[in-house]
């Protein structure tokens, strides 16, 4: 049975492995609230990337390792983003949860774009968090290099949870960052019909101010972008006014 790495001591929580279509993620379900918000991790990480994050988030949590990251078995196959949106949704469906907050940061936003485009009655709000793959660069290349820029004067323990998380993506990283790269999430955002909160760091270079204004200009609902002053791509998740302004989107829905 999967470790419990993000409910607070005392909060009861249940951990579930969830298998559809040859691959399985793990989830996290813990708190209480009407609307939960589902965590969706980024590219080499798992859901602890959410640790510090959680703890200012008030309401049911439900985070996820996704197959072949955290500590979710690697799948048959490489999944797309869409293949992960399809397995996210039928996760949902056997939980009962509809009318969920999606939160996706970095490669999680694409698949939360191909979520709330797929299945949009699971969804009542899309919060993107650090959105990839900039449509301008999109190469393995040009993604690695603005990632290990980013890395530079990241603290110690959010380069160890990255080196950590990166390790357990396995042998087969460089297949999972081309199925990332290749995904063109704008052609989900023009199919999004929930309100959307794009959430960049004024310091990321993976999310440039840029392509989150066109991301806002191509969903046809309401949508918005919010910068978080001195913050890149790997530390948004740790700021204490994010989730601040999440929680306050969550209400506005």
């Amino acid at each position: 049975m999967p470790s419990r790495l993000l409910a607070p001591e005392g909060v009861p929580a249940s951990v579930i492995e969830f298998e559809h279509g040859g691959a399985t993620l793990i989830a996290e379900d813990f708190g209480a609230g009407t609307r939960p918000y589902v965590l969706v991790h980024g590219i080499g990480m798992g859901r602890s990337v959410y640790l510090d994050f959680i703890e200012r988030l008030p309401g049911r949590i439900i985070a996820l390792d996704l197959p072949g990251f955290g500590e979710a078995p690697e799948p048959e196959r490489t999944l797309t983003m869409a293949r992960h949106a399809d397995l996210i949704a039928a996760f949902l469906r056997s939980i009962d949860v509809t009318g969920a907050v999606i939160i996706g940061h970095s490669m999680g936003s694409q698949i939360g774009a191909e979520l709330a485009a797929r299945h949009p009655s699971l969804v009542s709000g899309l919060v993107l968090a650090g959105p990839t793959v900039n449509s301008a660069t999109r190469s393995i290349r040009e993604q690695a290099t603005h990632l290990l820029r980013d890395l530079v004067g990241e603290r110690p323990i959010v380069l160890w949870r990255g080196a950590r998380e990166y390790l357990r993506g396995g042998p087969h990283l460089i297949r999972k960052i081309r199925a990332t790269v290749v995904h063109e999430p704008e052609k989900a955002y023009a199919r999004v019909k929930c309100p959307v909160l794009v959430l960049r760091g004024e310091r990321d270079p993976l999310a440039p101010v840029a392509w989150c204004r066109k991301i806002v200009s191509l969903v046809p609902g309401p949508a918005s972008l919010k910068e978080i002053p001195d913050h890149g791509h790997g530390t948004l998740l740790s700021d204490a006014a994010l989730a601040a302004v999440i929680t306050e989107f969550a209400r506005s829905l």
